[in-house]
């Protein structure tokens, strides 16, 4: 009789365990093709600044468009309405969002060079106009056992009122460095490309919305492509231009130790807030996420309409880097959150 010789079983492959670890620190593919992307634009910028119809910008923009129509399309009046009952978190929320943050940043402003047009400066400050996240704020509260229908509304809200606040702030800050800055033609590009496809999909959730549920993770996978595309062209453009070529190596370390302190500062703040107003844990996790959090999408989208293009790739590094500081932070905290959370009693109803 032959002796058989059982399968191996492999071990764990360490990358798989790679994997496993970076996924707990907030680590993904995103963060690392984003990074990728700056490289190749400072190897390779020629095709990220060609312009026509079917350039890699204007397949940007188009992107950013179909994006924001299946936004909509996910959105339905419904969710709109019963959402608007729970208006001391919202308003906490957006408070935090589109006033707390932007305040902070100007208190801070001796922190950059004097001249009220560095672009540093400039990116630091859009940053904090720049309204929440959706998917991220959403998995983050999911995670630590929030209030995850307020989340939903919150993050949804957000972004359309970015459109409006976030270049009224920074229209306060270009205006006084160039004197050269039209509001009324900023939020027109902005409605045509957001608002409208936004409106549209929504018009549209009755047939498409089941649809756009089913393929929610290869829509944000499209998300995420036009976000690189954007990024690439938008660094092409400043490298071509040679505007890094100021910013330091302890620049840059500065920016993402002052990144890191505002986001656990706004997450105190937050905290503390929540608490004094009485807010239930679910709420109170919800307020926190949501509130600390910045939308790289939207960065992304309105930085080719407020920003020269010699200065988008410079303008986009502050949230860039918030954005990736975030994620790691949050998925920590997020976890943390949900290990403290109170078990039911066992054998209980």
């Amino acid at each position: 009789m032959k002796n058989v010789v059982p399968p191996l079983i492999p071990p764990p492959s360490r990358l798989s365990g790679f994997r496993s670890l970076a996924a707990r620190a907030g680590l993904d593919w995103f963060l690392l093709a984003l990074l990728a992307m700056i490289g190749l634009a400072y190897l390779w910028p020629k095709p990220g600044i060609q312009e026509g119809p079917f350039s890699l910008s204007s397949l940007a923009g188009y992107g950013v468009s179909l994006i924001f129509f299946f936004y909509g399309l996910r959105l339905s009046l419904e969710k709109l309405r019963v959402g608007l009952s729970n208006w001391r978190l919202h308003l906490t929320v957006h408070l935090t969002t589109f006033v707390l943050f932007p305040l902070l940043i100007l208190a801070a402003r001796s922190l950059f060079a004097d001249d009220p047009a560095d672009p540093l400066w400039l990116g630091a400050f859009y940053m904090a106009a720049l309204p929440s996240t959706v998917s991220s704020s959403v998995v983050m509260v999911s995670i630590a056992g929030g209030n995850l229908p307020a989340a939903i509304f919150n993050a949804s809200i957000s972004s359309l009122i970015g459109v409006f606040l976030t270049p009224v702030w920074m229209g306060l800050v270009l205006a006084a460095g160039s004197g050269d800055y039209d509001l009324g033609s900023i939020i027109g590009k902005l409605a045509l490309q957001v608002i409208a496809p936004v409106i549209l999909g929504m018009l549209l959730n009755r047939w498409g919305g089941a649809f756009a549920e089913r393929h929610k993770k290869a829509l944000r996978y499209f998300d995420q492509t036009v976000i690189l595309l954007i990024v690439y062209t938008s660094f092409c453009e400043s490298f071509s231009r040679r505007m890094f070529q100021n910013l330091s190596l302890e620049d840059f370390l500065v920016l993402s130790a002052c990144m890191l302190g505002l986001f656990f500062l706004v997450f105190g703040m937050v905290l503390l807030i929540s608490r004094l107003m009485g807010f239930s844990r679910e709420d109170r996790i919800t307020a926190l996420f949501c509130g600390s959090k910045k939308s790289l999408v939207q960065g992304s989208v309105m930085v080719n309409v407020l920003f020269p293009g010699t200065i988008a790739g410079i303008a986009l590094l502050p949230i860039m880097i918030y954005h990736g500081l975030q994620l790691i932070a949050a998925s920590i905290l997020a976890q943390a959150m949900a290990r403290a959370a109170p078990q039911p009693p066992k054998g209980g109803v």
